[in-house]
């Protein structure tokens, strides 16, 4: 659980300053208004205002940022969407679209003045085609459940991030999400082959399509990833790929986090694209593996998980040069999955560690940040530093093939004083992202949770040029208003930790 203790969130609630020019009224007329224009397009049951039942909509899954929402929708139909969005446009009404809640970054968390649009109910497969190998899906579809459909036909769909089970696949295309198996078979992106969706003013958008290559500008790769800032998204296309005929896993040990970073860089370095590239050190493995018994090496410092997949000649042949690499690399120990059951017990760990770091510590705040994989090494000292510096233990589980690391950063939210380091101790995780070549973000996104950091890899210049594609799609700044982009007020906000002393460059460039 990612908490904090109540009334203890930054305020959020501050308008952008394009909405803050919607008519004003006290909040039973503004209630009044709302329920009033969204009367005829939705069912009663499908708006919700009342306290009780807004509030559980407060967060996703970084509940460290709160805030209870206006209203609250629950359309049934597209056609619903297109008409909730055009009475919110019309009175001005911000509008978060939320999907399944897991999300890490406070991407979901609502305005204060605004709708909440969840997609929950757009929740069925459209269509799988077995002969194109697509599936046509509502946003609420659970990532898992593709995979579930197509498997008769001996097909799946290749993201597979840990929250699999209840995240959404518009949650996915929002967030751009990935998963253990990345490295190989792509992001959300890769993954998508079009959407259709709405903008703020009801206009409908089809993006991408069924040809290999769409037209004009690549909206599609713009709109995923884009955090709900864009469109509503309310159908998507998904490429779906045969299922391999067999898959292994490497499991190695390394008696040092350096020589593990390392030996990912050589798998790479060798030519070797495995399924999925996975690491974890000591303190993970040694929450895990009570967890769920995953047959993890405790007294390993650091354990790599390196999966190949395909024909068995393929795994065979790939498996022993995977097995070559680490050993020269440093490893004390390879065991490969000898069974389907085996390699899914060893991926059930990785899969957990999440979960099971809420076991062994009231509060976690998991870190996104990506570098590149030499410096893996280097960034596990660096965390190790700095627990020493704000006094507080981290788990490290990385996509190791890509570089995207997740820090746990354990503390008590009731004790004074514990989630302003581990405030810090992230910010600083990210800010060496960014010195190492890297990014504050892989596939959690910016939410509010990062706007500080945006002003660390982003110069004033690049972050207007942001806005400028923000407003070309919402003039008004309404759909999911102060998320993932800064402005100069919130770098200031910020600038004490992580604007290099404050300093702003272009202070004089426009607010958006």
């Amino acid at each position: 659980m990612n908490s904090r203790p109540a009334g203890s969130a930054r305020d959020y609630s501050i308008m952008n300053p394009s909405v803050a020019t919607a008519p004003r009224y006290d909040a039973d007329a503004r209630r009044f208004v709302l329920r009033q224009a969204l009367s005829d397009v939705l069912p009663v049951q499908c708006l919700l205002t009342g306290a009780e039942e807004t509030t559980p909509f407060e967060c996703d899954g970084l509940s460290a940022f709160r805030q209870v929402p206006f209203a609250v929708a629950l359309p049934e139909t597209e056609a619903q969407v297109r008409d909730v969005l055009r009475a919110c446009h019309d009175l001005k009404i911000p509008v978060v679209a939320r999907g399944a809640g897991t999300g890490l970054s406070g991407g979901a968390m609502p305005h204060a003045d605004g709708l909440v649009l969840s997609l929950a109910k757009l929740n069925r497969i459209l269509e799988l085609d077995p002969v194109a190998c697509t599936a046509r899906v509502e946003p609420g579809v659970r990532n898992l459940a593709v995979s579930e459909a197509a498997a008769p036909h001996g097909l799946y769909y290749a993201p597979d991030p840990s929250s699999q089970i209840a995240c959404s696949i518009g949650g996915n295309v929002a967030e751009n999400s990935g998963g253990v198996h990345c490295l190989k078979y792509g992001l959300t992106v890769h993954n998508v082959l079009g959407l259709r969706g709405y903008t703020i003013d009801g206009e409908a958008v089809t993006l991408g399509g069924a040809a290999l290559d769409a037209p004009g500008l690549d909206l599609l790769a713009l709109a995923i990833g884009s955090e709900g800032l864009l469109l509503v998204v309310t159908e998507v296309t998904l490429k779906l790929i045969p299922k391999p005929k067999i898959a292994q896993v490497v499991m190695a040990s390394f008696d040092d986090v350096v020589k593990a970073g390392d030996a990912v860089a050589a798998i790479v370095a060798a030519g070797i694209i495995p399924a999925g590239l996975e690491m974890m050190d000591r303190k993970a493995t040694a929450a895990v593996e009570p967890f769920v018994r995953a047959g993890y090496d405790l007294n390993a410092e650091a354990i790599l998980l390196a999966e190949s997949d395909g024909t068995l000649e393929e795994v065979a042949d790939e498996i022993a040069e995977i097995e070559r690499v680490l050993r020269a690399a440093g490893s004390t120990q390879c065991i490969v999955s000898q069974s389907e059951a085996e390699r899914l017990k060893f991926w059930s760990g990785r899969k957990n560690a999440f979960p099971a770091a809420g076991r062994i510590s009231p509060d976690y705040y998991c870190m996104d940040g990506t570098i590149p994989r030499k410096h893996l090494g280097r960034m596990l000292r660096a965390i190790e530093e700095m627990e020493k510096k704000y006094t507080l233990r981290c788990m490290n589980v990385f996509h190791a093939g890509d570089g995207n690391l997740h820090p746990l950063i354990l503390f008590d939210a009731h004790e004074p004083g514990e989630w302003e380091r581990a405030d810090r101790f992230g910010a600083d995780i990210l800010e060496l992202c960014v010195a190492l070549g890297g990014t504050i973000t892989g596939e959690h996104g910016v939410g509010v949770e990062k706007l500080g950091s945006m002003c660390v890899q982003f110069a004033p210049a690049e972050r207007e040029a942001f806005f400028a594609i923000k407003r070309a799609f919402d003039a008004d700044g309404l759909l999911n208003p102060g998320k993932a982009i800064p402005t100069l007020a919130r770098c200031a906000e910020y600038g004490r930790m992580h604007v290099h002393a404050g300093a702003l460059p272009f202070a004089d460039l426009p607010r958006f």
